[in-house]
Parts: structure tokens; sequence; C-alpha cells
């Protein structure tokens, strides 16, 4: 796998902090579980409160872990003073999100000035085995910071 340089020595402090400051991931029960340039694992615990109709996990919140993945990957990589911003993703579903806990897991596959492209997985841990739920690809645009 490449290993990325950071262009903000900073990322670690900066991201965790925007990722602590979207409430959507708090009620989710999202957290960051790792780390790294251009790399991340979020955490986020079944709850029945975000299932459809047959107990699995909806869609949407799958959606939402692997776009805020793709988006802390990406932000990871960023100069100082920048923001982030999805501005397209395509998600695969590949089968029903059933476990006690999920991991949403993204990379940076090219990382751009403006846009960087990154790619997720999404998981279903069930008695510490995983299983591949879903896939994204994802572009983010780099934005000046705003206050």
């Amino acid at each position: 796998m490449t290993r990325f340089e950071p262009k903000n020595p900073d990322y670690r402090a900066i991201a965790t902090d925007t990722f602590d400051r979207q409430r959507a991931m708090q009620t989710l029960g999202i957290s960051i579980a790792r780390l790294e340039p251009g790399e991340v694992d979020l955490a986020m615990p079944y709850s029945a409160d975000f299932t459809q109709q047959n107990g699995f996990v909806h869609a949407g919140v799958i959606t939402a872990g692997l776009d805020n993945a793709c988006g802390i990957a990406a932000f990871t990589l960023m100069p100082a003073g920048s923001d982030i911003l999805t501005v397209e993703f395509k998600t695969n579903l590949l089968a029903p999100a059933k476990g006690e806990r999920f991991v949403f897991r993204a990379v940076v596959v090219k990382p751009g000035r403006t846009l960087t492209v990154c790619e997720g997985r999404a998981y279903a841990v069930q008695d510490g085995v995983e299983t591949l739920v879903a896939t994204m690809t994802g572009t983010l645009m780099a934005l000046p910071r705003r206050e």
C-alpha cells in the first residue's frame, strides 16, 4: 500500500477535531478507531434505532459511515487551512448489514491539490469475523476553511 506524507504536520489533531464537530457521527455513535495519513477506520456499535424493516442497519447509515471515512482519510492529506467536502460517491451494497458492530475503512487512492479519490469498505463484525457489506468510491474536494 502506498504511504502518504501529510501536508499538515498537525493532520491528526485537525482531522480528529473536524470529525468530533460532526453531530451526525455523534448521533450514529461512530468514532475514530484508527487514523493514519490517507487512511482511517471508523467504528460503530449496532443499534436497533438505525435499522430498516428487516432488522438490518439501514443503507443510509452505512453510506453515511463510508462517506465520512472517505472524507476523513482525504482530509488527513489536505494542507493546513483546508476543509473537505464530498462532491461525488458511488456505493455498492453487497450483503445485509447485520452484526454486533461495524467498521468503515477508507484509503486514499489518488490525492490531489483540489480533488482526492478514496475507496471505502464497510464491514459488519460478528464474533470477531468481518463480513464485507458495502463499498464506496468517493471524490472529495479541498476547500478553504470557513470559520
